[in-house]
Formats: structure tokens, C-alpha cells, sequence
């Protein structure tokens, strides 16, 4: 069976600076896939070659087996596309921006029934665009991208900026949408977001994917092995930690124990962020990528 989306040695580059540096990955049918990386690490770049905007270089994307950019009149059938830009039609209403996109795309009007329910916009459908909280705007991109029932939806920062009760909405859609079998290909500055919603994660940095795998897994392969000790030393309590890597701090952690002094002992998962700090650092730049679309 192929992947929903197969990418082999893809490189992209803008005025001599290398912006996409030969990543390759594949993403399983009906998984949530995690695209995270700072500012300018390359993941609009990647996305923009996926869906057929811009062309690659060098390397080869396919899918569902079908090459891009060779075949994007068959590809377009398959996928639905959130981008980074709320580009609607601000004159017009929620519904008529959806009647639009569902006549390009030779699909029912009644299907815009189904969908403004879907998304919770049944209300809102009469008001203009321009109108709308940057909540309302996202979910009616994301009507948009459903409306002809994409087997693979790629949302680039679907939750960028939202308040707290829209981001919900759009994480129990996207939980929603992978359960029914659509490949969700999801970039996100959110750690928390990715930790909760994805199946596996790709990390770019500097144009290279740098780390790939199920969060448990990057989170045991990049951070921290150690222990806190919460203990108590006459009347306070204190709390150390020691890592479980360097012989001297072992030593001192039984030394402890065997005090019997120890009132909790405390394992130290990394979080999501912890890897994402060690693979990229913190450095959080903006690169020729960046210029280059904006």
C-alpha cells in the first residue's frame, strides 16, 4: 500500500541560499504528522512543493503514489489545503465564499449544509468575511478545505493566534477528521499541540530534518534521564536532582536514599519542547525563506 505522502531528496532554493536542503519522509494513510521548526526552517517551503505551488528542485514527492507536480490534477482531487494566510473573499458572505470554492471544484451545494454544521459556522454562514474573529475566518478555511472531502488535509498553523475556545474546536475537529480516516499534515508552533494531537513529528531546522519519530520516542532519545529527590533536611524540604548518566551524581543520589531522608522520588520525562530546544537550539531566526514569500 503507498503512503499518503512519500518525499524523497527534496531541496529547494531561492537566490543561491538553500532553503529546503534534501529531507525525505513518509507519511502513513489516516496519522496525524507533526511539521514543527522555527521561523524560517522551511516547512512553508516544503508545503508550498507538496501541494504543487512552487516547484522543487531536486528530489521527488508523491501522493498517494501519484508524482507531484506530474499529476496535480489528480492530486488536488486528494488533498484540502489550510495555508498560513487567511485568504478569503472579505466582500462576500461565509456561505457564498463556500458556494464559490464548491462550483471551482464541481461539488453539491448541498455538501455546504453539511460542512458549515460540521464546523460549527450554521450561524455565522450570512455574515461577510470581513466581519469575522480571526476564529470564525480559520474555521471557514477550514469549510473551505473539506468541502470536496480530501483524503489528506494539510493545515499550516491552524490555531495560530485563536483564542482558547476556537483552538478547541479546531484540535476536536482534526482528532475528528483523523478517526474518520483522513491524513492530517499538521505545522504548529504549539508543543503542547503537537505532543497532544500527533501520531508521529518531523523536526526541520536550517532547511534539514533533524529528529522524526512518535513523541514518546523523541522525547526518550533527546532528553533528559534523571531523577528528583524531594528530601527533607532538619525541618525544610528541599528537592535535587540528579542525572541518571554521570557516575559521581548516581553515587550521590543512593547516598541520599540511604539517608533515609527521601519523602518522594520523581522520574524526569522531557517535554516536547525539551527536544525541540536541543535538536534546533534556541536560536529562533527568520531566513531567506521568510523573504522570499513574504
Amino acid at each position: 500500500m503507498n503512503p499518503a505522502i512519500s518525499v524523497e531528496d527534496l531541496s529547494k532554493s531561492f537566490a543561491g541560499n538553500r532553503v529546503v536542503n534534501g529531507i525525505s519522509f513518509r507519511v502513513e494513510a489516516g496519522e496525524i504528522f507533526g511539521f514543527l521548526g522555527p521561523n524560517g526552517a522551511g516547512k512553508t517551503t516544503s508545503i508550498r512543493m507538496m501541494i504543487g505551488e512552487i516547484s522543487k528542485d531536486q528530489g521527488s514527492i508523491e501522493i498517494k503514489g501519484l508524482s507531484v507536480p506530474q499529476n496535480m490534477a489528480e492530486v488536488k482531487k486528494l488533498i484540502g489545503v489550510v495555508p498560513d494566510n487567511q485568504n478569503l473573499y472579505d466582500r462576500l458572505t461565509v456561505r457564498q465564499n463556500l458556494e464559490f470554492f464548491a462550483d471551482l471544484n464541481n461539488v453539491e451545494h448541498s455538501r455546504i449544509d453539511e460542512i458549515l454544521e460540521k464546523v460549527f459556522l450554521t450561524e455565522h454562514q450570512h455574515k461577510a468575511a470581513t466581519n469575522l474573529s480571526r476564529g470564525l475566518r480559520q474555521r471557514t478555511l477550514i469549510a473551505r478545505g473539506l468541502l470536496h472531502k480530501p483524503e489528506i488535509f494539510f493545515l499550516d498553523e491552524p490555531t495560530s493566534a485563536l483564542d482558547p475556545n476556537s483552538a478547541l474546536l479546531i484540535r476536536q475537529l482534526v482528532r475528528e477528521l483523523r478517526n474518520q480516516g483522513t491524513t492530517i499534515f499538521l505545522t504548529t508552533h504549539y508543543m503542547e499541540e503537537a505532543d497532544d494531537l500527533c501520531d508521529r513529528l518531523a523536526i526541520m531546522h536550517r532547511g534539514n530534518i533533524v529528529a522524526c519519530g512518535n513523541s514518546s520516542d523523541l522525547k526518550k532519545n533527546y532528553g533528559r534521564e534523571s531523577i528528583l529527590m524531594d528530601y527533607q533536611e532538619n525541618d525544610v524540604i528541599k528537592t535535587a536532582e540528579y542525572s541518571l548518566t554521570d557516575e559521581q551524581q548516581r553515587k550521590k543520589a543512593a547516598e541520599l536514599l540511604a539517608s533515609g531522608r527521601i519523602l518522594k522520588i520523581h522520574s524526569q520525562e522531557a517535554s516536547l519542547e525539551e527536544v525541540f530546544l536541543r535538536v534546533t537550539g534556541s536560536e529562533w531566526h527568520e531566513s531567506e525563506e521568510s523573504q522570499n514569500e513574504s
